[in-house]
């Protein structure tokens, strides 16, 4: 029975020690020498840090950053990674929920490790890769670990303006990535290319297909996302097979014609997830890709990056609305209603999740983490958490999950309830309207639509008035040159709520 990653780890060092594991644009690592590396990392972490213990790890987007997270966990402790790009603020932030008492950087990331509110020591990884690896000591502390440990915590905002750190396990890891792999048919032959941040939750993927399958991954540039024709190049250069990336990554090439110019010629997998995908921008890939296997998921970071999955068969059109799907192995979906009795089929409630994917909860945050992860109120039987995740869908007749956006994204406007989430698909089918926002003013019962492209309010409106009811047609409507992100590639809404006025 595997405990840990590093039970994995272990297997796959062995099995291509000299296969490369991961690349950037500069260099490229073993899995040889990437087996050396942790070891390396987890021998000086362990002759200094307690086992059990959270190891705040600050890294740059390249080859050496997963050997800091698995270098932790070869000390017997977990992770929890931050971008050195956010704010400060948001740093210290983190820093004051994880309380951790010792972080790993790389020089790059030194004088802004410094600058933050730290009172541990901080360990520079260049000063320590060389260290030589004690194998009677990492073994000692490899015991300590069991299923159930902590792997790693993944920082999401939080309603109350501090983030929260989900607590992710070795388990619950192994069995999402398991799964996924199972539906995209991962192996040691692929070639992944990383578009997330490496501290983002959907990272995982990139990081742990190679651990566990054997798989490579390229970490491509971030930049080059701005030059869709650039980044066809380079996944063509690196021979990459397989994506798994957001939504806003795959909608880029197609809006900005990368297609007109090349395509990806060793692409066969593609999945994506964050938000709901305009099916005008997968047209275009199924028009130019049609033997690529195209898989939409959905899932919250609670639940281990994705708990549900939909194999895109059918050609897409440009109304297409894509159904979520079905659980992956080991996952278990159900839809509750506000009361807590379950949804009947065909109808709209609240999507829930329990299985051994499930966080550990919020670190540091007993209050948070008892209201959020539940026992199942559909048993009385034995103990059964659940996640009430706060977006709704319902089932159709095919047991099939189609998702109908957020509880808190529906307001009452006018007298009627409107999902927030309708009214950026209405926008979206607007020939001039590339990308859209809508947002609800509650002081002043108004309805905002930010969005990007060409379209005038003028258009807009006159479509709304032509397509939807008159209360859901936006009154103030805003175009801006690009909706504002967050590091992770989903929209700032607290960036756009500045404009309310």
């Amino acid at each position: 029975m595997e405990t840990s990653v590093l039970n994995r780890l272990d297997k796959t060092a062995a099995a291509f020690p000299d296969k490369v594991m991961f690349r950037d644009e500069t260099a490229e690592i073993t899995f040889g020498e990437f087996d050396r590396l942790t070891k390396a990392v987890g021998t000086y972490l362990s002759q200094r840090v307690p086992a059990g213990s959270p190891v705040a790890v600050m890294s740059g987007r390249h080859i050496l950053t997963p050997s800091c997270f698995l270098g932790a966990v070869r000390a017997g402790c977990f992770y929890a990674p931050m971008d050195g790009d956010m704010p400060q603020t948001r740093l210290n932030q983190i820093i004051g929920v994880i309380r951790a008492d010792f972080m790993l950087v790389d020089r790059a990331h030194l004088e802004t490790a410094q600058a933050l509110d730290f009172d541990g020591e901080i360990i520079v990884f260049e000063d320590i890769r060389d260290t030589e690896p004690d194998e009677a000591l990492l073994a000692a502390r490899e015991k300590t670990l069991g299923c159930t440990s902590p792997l790693y915590v993944i920082f999401t905002s939080g309603s109350t303006g501090v983030p929260k750190g989900v607590i992710t396990s070795h388990q619950s890891l192994m069995t999402y990535i398991d799964s996924v792999a199972k539906v995209l048919d991962i192996n040691s032959t692929d070639i992944l290319g990383n578009q997330s941040p490496l501290d983002y939750i959907a990272a995982v993927r990139d990081i742990y297909f190679p651990v566990s399958f054997g798989a490579s991954t390229y970490i491509i540039p971030k930049n080059e996302f701005a030059v869709p024709t650039t980044l066809f190049d380079t996944l063509n250069r690196e021979k990459i097979t397989a994506l798994c990336w957001s939504v806003a990554g795959v909608e880029l090439p197609a809006k900005l014609g990368a297609f007109d110019v090349s395509k990806p010629e060793y692409l066969r997998k593609l999945c994506f997830s964050g938000s709901v995908m305009p099916c005008k921008y997968l047209k275009i890939w199924q028009e130019h890709m049609p033997d690529v296997l195209y898989v939409n998921q959905y899932g919250p970071t609670e639940a281990t990056a994705s708990c549900t999955y939909y194999v895109v068969k059918e050609k897409v059109n440009d109304d297409t609305v894509l159904p979520i799907g079905t659980a992956y192995d080991n996952y278990h979906v159900m839809l509750l209603n506000e009361d807590n009795t379950a949804t009947p089929q065909g109808e709209t409630g609240e999507i829930c999740v329990s299985g051994p994917i499930l966080a550990l909860g919020y670190y540091g945050n007993k209050e948070q983490t008892e209201k959020s992860f539940l026992q199942n109120p559909l048993n009385d039987n034995y103990r059964e958490l659940i996640y009430k995740t706060g977006d709704l869908g319902h089932f159709d007749e095919n047991g099939v999950l189609h998702f109908h956006g957020r509880k808190d994204r529906q307001i009452k406007h006018l007298g009627h309830r409107i999902e927030l989430g309708e009214i950026e698909e209405t926008a979206k089918k607007i020939a001039g309207v590339t990308d859209c926002c809508a947002l609800y003013y509650k002081d002043k019962a108004t309805l905002y639509l930010f969005y990007v492209g060409p379209a005038t309010s003028k258009e807009i409106v006159l479509y709304f008035r032509q397509n939807m009811p008159a209360f859901m047609v936006p009154r103030k409507l805003i175009n801006l040159e690009a909706l504002p992100t967050l590091p992770n590639g989903k929209t700032d809404m607290q960036t756009l709520k500045s404009y309310f006025k």
